[in-house]
């Protein structure tokens, strides 16, 4: 199983010599499902600390936090609510002209 979470590799090309890789996986699920994995993670967590062989270090990576996609349609300041796009353009072209030869 480490080996597989080592390589990145799918479960299909495992070794022969560790098995079905059928079984390899359910093994794994069950391990999963009831908390194996995280009982041998703090095991070694807990350990490694004592000793100071582990570094608590927590990075946040910026390039991951995305605004949605609805984002970059927000109302602009200014504009009026109740009112569309269409009525407010037809209501500029109606205005008077303040050119040459108006009032």
């Amino acid at each position: 199983m480490l080996w597989r979470l080592r390589t990145g590799a799918p479960w299909r090309d495992l070794p022969e010599r560790y098995g079905p890789w059928q079984t390899v996986y359910e093994r794994f699920g069950r391990w999963e499902a009831d908390g194996t994995w995280a009982k041998l993670l703090e095991h070694v967590q807990v350990r490694d600390d004592a000793v100071g062989r582990v570094e608590w270090t927590v990075a946040v990576d910026s390039t991951v936090n995305r605004a949605h996609q609805h984002a970059a349609g927000a109302r602009k300041r200014g504009t009026r609510m109740g009112m569309n796009w269409k009525i407010r353009a037809a209501r500029r072209r109606a205005r008077p002209s303040a050119g040459p030869g108006a009032g």
